[in-house]
């Protein structure tokens, strides 16, 4: 492959109903991969990675356009906040004070609410040092804003280098105490997002153990060995082995939704690698969050706009890794805690290095 200057570009990549654009950066390094990011949910939108010949394929779903983004299910590719995955009852107390969210699933509430990170548009600026490229999105969540409490100055900064790793930096200060969980919901296929089903993709996981849930996904408060379990990835397995599997600890057949509770010691540390047996791709993950969920997009809503160039939407279809703390944890004392205090810096890395 030829070699190339490193690249960040700066487009519109669409406007919203009231007239407020929205940019797509593409920050491209010296071996022609690319990572295109826009400012609507600080999202991605797409990766663009080598298989073992060399050959580019997009490995991330989306769609070709802002109104697909804000009209479709998914959170395809988008920054979720203030809090990642799901809150029984949409409430939470916090010193003695209840506080009410926005219900959006059920009785629950989901990936931020009704108006989450994922439908905002972030500020963002970019820049290079060396051979990396960076760009920064920002966003000021007024207190109260979908129920919790605190002005939040959020920062989420994205790079990328000319090894193929992609990083994602998560900052948050508040200016009265919060609770705060914060992930990235991309939909990753490495044979390409136009590939078909994941079966094919072979998963490690360094976790002992996975959160038990009830019918609604959400954690009991315990936890569970996952020896001689389908969510076994210590050693390294097809993904597909399992996925279909009627058995109960899938709760009704419908796969892998669950937070993997990893073997962390709060350092950056390699907790995951997905790998596509076909093109070869390698998808590493570190970071120094304690939780990964993995979800296999079981519930995708196939009757929805098309992905990108018109590829239709199927269930299991990709794999997300949301590295994250444990959903409702502000309802489990047990849990790793997500309260962000005054003065505190909210400060999670995680770190996909793809490879070949």
């Amino acid at each position: 492959m030829d070699m190339v200057n490193n690249m960040i570009t700066k487009e519109l990549f669409g406007k919203l109903n009231d007239g407020r654009e929205v940019f797509a950066y593409t920050l491209k390094n010296s071996c022609g991969a690319s990572i295109k990011i826009m400012s609507l949910g600080a999202t991605i939108i797409s990766i663009n990675v080598p298989d073992k010949s060399g050959v580019l394929a997009d490995v991330i779903c989306g769609y070709d356009d802002v109104n697909s983004y804000l009209a479709n299910s998914g959170y395809q590719g988008a920054i979720i906040g203030r809090y990642g995955n799901r809150i029984r009852n949409s409430c939470f107390v916090l010193d003695g004070k209840e506080y009410k969210l926005y219900n959006n699933e059920g009785n629950n509430h989901l990936h931020g609410g009704k108006e989450g990170f994922d439908k905002k548009i972030w500020n963002a600026k970019y820049w290079e040092i060396g051979s990396t490229m960076y760009l920064e999105f920002s966003y000021l969540s007024c207190d109260m804003e979908e129920g919790y409490p605190g002005n939040l100055a959020v920062k989420i900064l994205y790079s990328f280098d000319n090894d193929n790793v992609f990083t994602i930096n998560y900052k948050a200060t508040t200016d009265k105490k919060t609770v705060l969980n914060l992930t990235n919901h991309a939909y990753f296929n490495l044979g390409g997002y136009d590939s078909g089903r994941i079966e094919n993709h072979s998963l490690w996981i360094d976790a002992d153990k996975v959160s038990v849930v009830d019918s609604e996904l959400i954690p009991t408060g315990e936890e569970m060995l996952v020896e001689n379990t389908p969510f076994d990835f210590r050693v390294e397995k097809l993904i597909g082995k399992d996925i279909e599997a009627d058995d109960a600890l899938l709760k009704l057949g419908k796969g892998y939704d669950h937070n993997f509770i990893l073997n962390s010691d709060g350092t950056i540390k390699h907790i995951a690698t997905l790998k596509d047996t076909k093109s070869e791709r390698i998808m590493k993950v570190y970071t120094n969050q304690p939780c990964v969920q993995i979800y296999c997009a079981n519930c995708i809503n196939e009757e929805e706009s098309p992905f990108k160039n018109g590829v239709a939407q199927k269930k299991r279809c990709a794999v997300c890794l949301e590295t994250q703390h444990s959903p409702d944890s502000p309802n489990h004392s047990n849990f790793v805690s997500t309260e962000l205090n005054v003065g505190d810096l909210y400060d999670y890395t995680t770190v996909f290095k793809f490879e070949n």
